[in-house]
């Protein structure tokens, strides 16, 4: 099939410019991700509703302002219990089938809500709706070699079959997973995790700010905190340099994934947990209260977490903070390549440490000055960016000219 070399012939798209009624099938209503992505496609002027699930930890009190057919918890892992919320969702989703009348596209994020989009679509119609893939992550049961991975890749290749779209966020998706494993011929289409601020940019900062002589190194670990492994790295490098390291956590902890965070934190000083924050509110702050961020996933390495962008290095960059990865990773190579700081050879404390060493304020300072002379949109999503990504589903809104850019087949 066509890849990122391949034919790059324009994707059909709808003749009218109009706007559009866009169905979410959310697997967490409350998670940051979704709620940007939803308020994106809703400031193109498009008209929004959501059939979600609700997970526990984060935005506890997050209540859409947009029509939302509830389903019930959701839980993280625990997949026959997942398997059987979704059995029993369609029923409900049946009886309140009018939220679906009349919709153009139906977007889902996920497997198990593509599955309940695809019922719902040939149960309650219309049947023109289109349907979208979005996938920002490749989960372990895909690359399973046993039967059930088997099984679960079949499942998946009937929705891409059914398909008009697929939304990824990395190019390494596709080269390390779609095209050689499930041999996709589905339309793919990149957005990458880039900030969203709505339609009007953040202030950025003009230079780089100031540091205090003979203040401890800040390093920063921002976004949805999961990773044991790197937490394991921080702790290592938090004990190798003590009091000229201080290590700051910013964001939601995943308890299921670190059930050790808070033993971790209690036994070394130089680590602190700053607690939630509100996006993109309190990025600047964050951003500036760092020399560097560590950027690399490692949850699911030498699968997921090898093939991903994270959207920290977007929002680290846009903000002029250098971003930290390992070297063999689409995450270093995107770092490395785009001059957005600096690489590893190793996922270990050992080489973190080794870099954080040789790293002087001259250095960083420059790094983050390259940052701020680039241009916003390099890493902010803007309207246009994203009206052209998804232009082989929606009509481009009127006023925004879409860019055909980040089409990675076709």
């Amino acid at each position: 099939m066509p890849g990122p070399s391949g034919d790059t012939s324009p994707l059909p798209r709808p003749e009218e410019t109009r706007s559009a009624r866009v169905v979410f099938f959310a697997f967490d209503i409350a998670e940051a991700a979704q709620i940007r992505r939803i308020e994106s496609i809703r400031s193109l002027g498009h008209e929004v509703a959501s059939v979600s699930f609700r997970r526990d930890n984060m935005n506890a009190r997050f209540v859409p302002d947009w029509p939302d057919l509830p389903l019930g918890p959701s839980s993280n892992r625990r997949y026959l219990l997942r398997l059987w919320r979704l059995m029993r969702a369609i029923p409900r989703v049946w009886r309140n089938r009018a939220i679906l009348r009349g919709s153009d596209v139906c977007i889902a994020r996920n497997i198990d809500m593509a599955l309940l989009a695809l019922a719902m679509r040939r149960l309650a119609g219309p049947r023109e709706a289109r349907l979208v893939y979005e996938c920002l992550d490749i989960h372990g049961l895909f690359t399973r070699a046993d039967a059930l991975g088997a099984a679960m890749r079949w499942v998946e290749r009937r929705v891409l079959a059914a398909s008009d779209l697929v939304i990824l966020s990395s190019p390494g998706f596709l080269r390390g997973y779609f095209e050689p494993v499930q041999r996709i011929a589905t339309p793919v289409a990149l957005l990458e995790n880039k900030l969203w601020t709505g339609t009007d940019a953040l202030p950025r900062p003009v230079r780089p700010p100031p540091r205090k002589p003979g203040a401890p190194l800040v390093l920063g670990w921002v976004g949805s905190l999961r990773c044991a492994r790197s937490l394991a790295i921080l702790a290592g490098v938090a004990r190798h340099f003590g009091p000229r390291i201080e290590i700051r956590c910013h964001g939601n902890v995943h308890a299921h994934a670190l059930p050790e965070f808070d033993a971790v934190l209690a036994a070394h000083r130089n680590i602190r947990r700053m607690g939630a924050y509100r996006y993109p509110d309190d990025l600047a702050a964050i951003y500036a209260g760092c020399d560097a961020v560590w950027a690399q996933d490692l949850w699911q390495a030498g699968g997921n977490s090898d093939w991903l962008l994270p959207n920290r290095i977007y929002e680290a960059s846009y903000f002029g903070c250098p971003s930290i990865a390992v070297e063999g990773t689409e995450t270093g190579r995107k770092v490395a390549g785009d001059g957005l700081g600096f690489t590893i050879p190793e996922a270990s404390a050992g080489a973190l440490a080794t870099l954080l060493e040789a790293l002087g304020p001259d250095r960083l300072r420059a790094v983050s000055s390259g940052l701020l002379a680039r241009p916003a949109a390099d890493f902010r999503l803007t309207p246009g960016e994203l009206a052209g990504r998804l232009a082989p589903v929606l009509p481009g809104p009127p006023g925004i000219a879409p860019s055909a850019e980040g089409r990675l087949a076709g």
